[in-house]
């Protein structure tokens, strides 16, 4: 197990750095919009989700709009953000089991999440976290990333699972959703995955530099 006391004074220094944490999938604060936004987001920028979600929204206002759309629309609205045949086909069928199995309200527990079309822990975890406040570790490439390199998981981790499991233990639970977001934050100004800036890095003094 790694240290506590470490993981807490890495947390402390990116709340420092970062007070104000937020997502970068810019939701407005809709639950659902984040459902299909995060499924959008895998294999490209959040900047891209969010403008090309501001395109889909305006053309489908509603989840019950989502759900009754038709695929190759919603196919060349999302087109930009890659794989778009499944994601297209993922967003719809979302929409269709939240508003004719869960009456329009994402559930608050994994297991349910997880039977969501094209959802995995990692966007369960951002739900559960941004929407319902829970404790949640969203372990996706920054966080993966950034963890092994500051030495809050083994040198060399790759799994979400595992690197999920690690923070759970070592981040107090009221701290995890935020941390997430912060070092997404980080891993864009400093702890990139090529060209890092070790040398102005404001975590420097703190980092085991598992490079």
């Amino acid at each position: 197990m790694m240290d506590k006391t470490y993981a807490k004074r890495i947390v402390e220094a990116l709340e420092e750095l970062y007070p104000d944490a937020a997502c970068a999938l810019e939701y407005t604060g809709e639950p659902w919009k984040l459902l299909v936004m995060a499924r959008l987001s895998a294999q490209c920028t959040d900047k891209r989700v969010n403008e090309v979600s501001l395109i889909l929204f305006e053309r489908y206002p509603t989840p019950e709009a989502l759900a009754e759309a038709e695929l190759a629309d919603v196919e060349e609205i999302v087109r930009p953000c890659g794989l778009y045949h499944v994601k297209a086909k993922d967003i719809i069928a979302e929409c269709e089991m939240l508003c004719r199995e869960d009456g329009g309200e994402l559930p608050r527990d994994m297991e349910r999440l997880l039977e969501y079309p094209g959802v995995g822990r990692k966007i369960a975890n951002l739900i559960l976290g941004d929407i319902y406040k829970l404790p949640a570790i969203v372990a996706d490439t920054h966080c993966i990333r950034i963890s092994a390199r500051l030495g809050l998981t083994p040198k060399g981790t790759k799994d979400p699972l595992k690197t999920e499991k690690i923070l759970k233990e070592l981040i107090e639970p009221e701290k995890q959703n935020d941390f997430c977001h912060r070092l997404v934050t980080f891993g864009r100004e400093y702890c990139k995955a090529q060209g890092y800036k070790c040398g102005g890095c404001p975590l420097g003094s703190l980092c085991m530099k598992q490079i």
